[in-house]
């Protein structure tokens, strides 16, 4: 059998040439992988540093309203200028109005219930009033009347009437009270007699304030 050397020179310059061809294929699959993980990358990075400016800039913001801010209270301080903590009870009929609803949780970062807790008012600037808490939980309240979010009102007649207190303390309207701290606040509607005043004060005075 004879050997040609003229086809071992192609079959090595074919062998030669396909290595190469792998290697420049190897190459630029490399480089275009690293380029797109680059990009992938950089476009993370992007996304995150543009998250961080909006959650920076809203924190911010909330730190720092003031009573030029829409839907703040009117006279009220800066957010964050007071925290104070007041403990309520409402009883309709001797029935306990809960605001531990998801419905009357945090709907103002000014004054507001939250952590599923309906016992404690949290205050988060001073100068507001009681009025704006229950405006904005959809409540009305006025020195005579009680009303639900539905509508639905408790108003005082010969034969029921609506009370205050405060620190056991008869109010004739807390519309414009401003909250201090550890302050307890009573609300009842109905025919109560003193005793059953007394009873409710007692619970309420029992109500832990949670802070």
């Amino acid at each position: 059998m004879s050997f040609n050397r003229g086809n071992f020179r192609d079959c090595t310059f074919m062998g030669r040439k396909d290595r190469k061809e792998r290697e420049i294929k190897r190459d630029n699959y490399a480089t275009k992988h690293s380029a797109a993980k680059r990009k992938e990358t950089l476009i993370a990075i992007g996304v995150l540093s543009v998250i961080a400016v909006i959650v920076g800039y809203a924190g911010y913001l909330f730190l720092n309203m003031t009573v030029e801010a829409p839907g703040g209270p009117e006279n009220a301080g800066a957010l964050g200028s007071e925290h104070a903590h007041a403990a309520i009870l409402v009883k309709i009929f001797g029935d306990e109005f809960d605001f531990s609803a998801p419905a009357y949780q945090i709907k103002s970062p000014w004054v507001h219930f939250e952590s599923r807790d309906g016992t404690t008012i949290h205050k988060h600037a001073t100068g507001v009033e009681l009025e704006y808490l229950f405006d904005s939980l959809s409540i009305g309240l006025d020195d005579q009347c009680y009303v639900f979010p539905d509508g639905k009102a408790f108003c005082t007649t010969d034969e029921y009437s609506l009370k205050y207190f405060i620190n056991g303390e008869t109010m004739s309207d807390i519309r414009n009270y401003d909250i201090v701290e550890d302050d307890r606040i009573l609300i009842t509607f109905g025919g109560e007699t003193d005793e059953q005043i007394q009873e409710y004060l007692t619970q309420l005075d029992n109500q832990e304030i949670m802070k």
